[in-house]
């Protein structure tokens, strides 16, 4: 069992892809509550996580929210699942969730397919500045 913390919900991300990248600045900002930590998929805890939930990286590989004791969410729904986390406006995010998750991954797949040609890529992982290092995992 690989030690987590049990109150929040981790966040683990492409850590090369700049879309990535910007919508976890998005997300600690949008993140009153305090909620959500992060991992790049590709660091050692991140790699760690994967392993212990037996997710196959080559299916899904961009976004993973998971709730430690409790569940785990990919592709749209984990996206749609942070921003209902967020509150205010954001809430009107969820109607999306009606739709059937066969074409919202279809949407999302087709953005995540396209993200290193649409927004590049890091040579390597971000570097959480010293502000936001408490919001990211040990890796």
């Amino acid at each position: 069992m690989i030690d987590l913390p049990k109150d929040k919900k981790i966040i683990l991300f492409d850590g090369v892809c700049n879309l990535c990248n910007d919508s976890i600045i998005k997300v600690i900002k949008h993140d009153k509550n305090n909620t959500f930590i992060f991992s790049a998929l590709q660091s050692k805890k991140g790699q760690e996580i994967i392993g212990h939930l037996k997710i196959d990286i080559s299916k899904i590989d961009s976004i993973i929210l998971y709730e430690p004791g409790v569940s785990y969410e990919i592709k749209s729904t984990a996206a749609l699942k942070i921003m209902g986390d967020f509150g205010g406006f954001w809430t009107f995010s969820q109607v999306f969730l009606l739709l059937p998750e066969g074409f919202r991954n279809f949407v999302y797949d087709y953005i995540a397919k396209n993200r290193y040609k649409w927004f590049g890529k890091k040579e390597s992982c971000m570097i959480p500045t010293p502000e936001l290092k408490a919001k990211f995992l040990n890796e």
